[in-house]
């Protein structure tokens, strides 16, 4: 049995895992961000909750943790940002604890029992407020250890001029601290910063896909320059880990229409031409981190 956790800057969700089928939820707390023993007392306070002894402690969480130094980056909650959090948590809880980033128990919840159900190599693609990504081989995460792997988002990877016909794009600084990284124009944030460019005019990504729905030709060119955007990185990603899916989550993926056309680009500019879709909405529509943190539970119980 697995004791699962999904952490983020707002809100610590808990629950026990028996199988891939059978998890139950433990409720939500708010997560303390300035005090390393209040955010112990919580953990603790769940799994006295779930009454049993769990086989380990499995984490999906808004994070990364370096795969050599064991060090998390998690500026959002500042309590664990920094600390070797995996064995901090292993003393405090006297258990096994596993440590994954909340894309990667996406992608892990998409191949185990989503979208990517069946595929042996599992892209999952984040188009939220911004872009993430994890990889799943044989049903196993690749950041197991931890890392960066899947991070399509992140690198100088956008083109400079892009759309039918081609406009310029600026290379936008990213909070990465690079420019010109697809999650400057990808998510959601990123939609509506090309948007501005474009036409001098401020929108949410909700009124510009709902714009393109009724043929609004301005709604219509931004969207055509974000696909053109987007698409090369994905197909690249696509072609250098072999994913024969790509399971997408996040705000974005909402909108049948905007994966339709990501989808069809896409797939124009893989190496491998799919005769079937490729990018796909995501299944995991609840809980994909506490599905993703207990499969990486339940895997760990099987080595």
């Amino acid at each position: 049995m697995i004791l699962c956790f999904d952490i983020g800057g707002s809100a610590i969700k808990g629950a026990v895992a028996h199988d891939a089928e059978t998890i139950e939820t433990l409720g939500r707390r708010p997560t303390p961000l300035n005090s390393f023993d209040a955010f112990v007392a919580v953990l603790k306070e769940v799994r006295t909750q779930a009454g049993v002894t769990p086989d380990c402690v499995a984490i999906s969480i808004a994070g990364v943790v370096d795969p050599e130094t064991q060090a998390i980056t998690c500026a959002n909650i500042p309590c664990i940002h920094g600390r070797i959090l995996g064995p901090d948590l292993e003393e405090a809880l006297g258990l096994p604890v596993l440590i994954a980033n909340d894309a990667d128990c996406f992608a892990m919840a998409e191949a185990g029992v989503g979208a990517g159900r069946g595929h042996r190599i599992v892209l999952g693609a984040i188009l939220g407020t911004g872009v993430g990504g994890g990889i799943v081989v044989d049903g196993r995460l690749i950041n197991a250890a931890g890392g960066f792997a899947g991070e399509w988002g992140h690198g100088p990877a956008i083109a400079s001029y892009a759309g039918n016909p081609p406009v310029a794009i600026p290379a936008y600084p990213c909070a990465c601290g690079q420019k010109g990284c697809v999650d400057t124009v990808g998510g959601a944030r990123g939609m509506e910063r090309l948007h501005r460019e474009l036409h001098g005019a401020d929108l949410s990504s909700e009124a510009i896909i709902s714009a393109l729905l009724a043929g609004d030709a301005t709604a219509t060119r931004t969207i055509d320059v974000y696909v053109d955007l987007v698409s090369s990185p994905l197909a690249l990603a696509v072609n250098i880990t072999g994913a024969t899916i790509v399971p997408t989550g996040g705000g974005l993926s909402n909108s049948a229409e905007l994966l339709a056309l990501l989808d069809e680009t896409v797939r124009t500019r893989t190496l491998r031409r799919f005769t079937r879709p490729l990018v796909v909405p995501a299944t995991c529509r609840v809980e994909p981190g506490l599905i993703g943190a207990a499969l990486l539970g339940l895997g760990m119980e099987k080595q």
